[in-house]
């Protein structure tokens, strides 16, 4: 957004911060964040970022100087290139391990108060736009738990820094960089347009920002003012972020009512496992083809109406976990594009639901 993010190692989501201790819902104007600096050369400096600088402000009508003044004083940071090369071959992947970062108590505890404190606009939201509730609880959670994380550099820095010094070492190095190039742009023309300073907000060493952790496409494309002040605020408003992400995943393709996945056995005696699970986590088998692969499923499964995939989630040394994703869990995947991330999102969002009605 979303995100679109990458994750700079298998275990830690891709713009998900560190656990920290539990806090009260976040507060409507809260304490800016101080941003993360470190030494680094002004891309004033870079010839190629000016003349980007310029492409950018005759392409978008904007005031060449103000675009020039942003982009130059914007800091090549040298550990975020780092943070994008992708985890050593061989990495053993491990939902359980995965798993037991986002379903804590902290995130839980956190997710009761943020879902008690904005019921009413949680409802609404399900209501207008499809999504429940505990999707919605469950990706601010996985996410920023609730704002108490939402990153501490700038963020001009960041989109900068991958834009103009993307680590060549990255197998989709020339994507990637262009990626970013969009997503400074989008920014800088977001803060031109609502006469915002571009060197002040902070978010992730992605540059994406608040509680969500939109990038800014997704802010520019997804972004809503849910409660009604004619602003948009991502970082201290929790009906903004509330509406925003319900909006992002409606603009997915979100089936209200549909099931994320169901639960998967196997009939060993006639499976096609490498067939079922050659799409990799996009919807592409009817429920008459997955059985008749040797996927064997629930009930509820046998009866449902779209496309599955098989979804596989390694235990490290120890026996995969499979589910079978329908079209919704992979509109969660939009939001990172990891199957992990989608089940920690749901089961994140399922605990709190169920706290939520044990509480007193």
């Amino acid at each position: 957004m979303l995100f679109r993010l990458l994750i700079a190692s298998f275990l830690i989501a891709a713009h998900a911060q560190p656990v920290c201790a539990a806090a009260d819902s976040p507060p409507k104007k809260p304490a800016a964040a101080k941003p993360a600096r470190q030494p680094g050369v002004p891309y004033a400096t870079r010839a190629d970022a000016m003349a980007f600088a310029d492409e950018l402000a005759s392409r978008r009508d904007l005031d060449r100087d103000w675009v020039r003044r942003a982009i130059g004083q914007a800091q090549h940071l040298p550990s975020i290139p780092r943070l994008m090369l992708p985890a050593p071959s061989g990495t053993p992947k491990n939902w359980r391990v995965y798993r037991s970062r986002f379903i804590d108590s902290t995130r839980i505890n956190a997710g009761v108060k943020f879902w008690a404190a904005n019921r009413e606009t949680l409802e609404r939201a399900e209501t207008e736009f499809g999504v429940p509730a505990e999707i919605i609880v469950g990706i601010i959670g996985v996410e920023t738990i609730y704002g108490q994380q939402m990153g501490s550099f700038r963020v001009i820095d960041a989109l900068a820094t991958l834009a103009f010094n993307f680590p060549d070492a990255h197998p989709r190095a020339a994507e990637r960089r262009e990626y970013f190039r969009g997503e400074l742009e989008q920014f800088l023309s977001l803060q031109s347009r609502t006469g915002g300073d571009p060197l002040v907000p902070v978010g992730s060493y992605a540059g994406a920002m608040g509680m969500p952790q939109f990038m800014p496409s997704s802010w520019v494309r997804w972004a809503v003012d849910y409660d009604g002040d004619s602003r948009i605020d991502l970082a201290g408003s929790p009906a903004d972020v509330i509406g925003s992400v319900a909006n992002y995943f409606k603009g997915y393709g979100w089936h209200t009512g549909m099931p994320t996945h169901y639960s998967v056995s196997f009939d060993t005696g006639k499976l096609e496992k490498e067939a079922l699970l050659a799409p990799d986590i996009l919807p592409s088998f009817s429920v008459a083809s997955f059985t008749a692969k040797g996927a064997v499923l629930p009930p509820e499964g046998l009866e449902h109406k779209g496309p599955l995939a098989l979804v596989e989630l390694q235990n490290g040394a120890a026996e995969p976990s499979y589910v079978a994703g329908t079209e919704n869990f992979y509109v969660v995947t939009r939001y990172n594009w990891s199957s992990y991330y989608a089940m920690a999102v749901i089961e994140l969002g399922r605990e709190i639901k169920a706290a939520l009605r044990q509480a007193p």
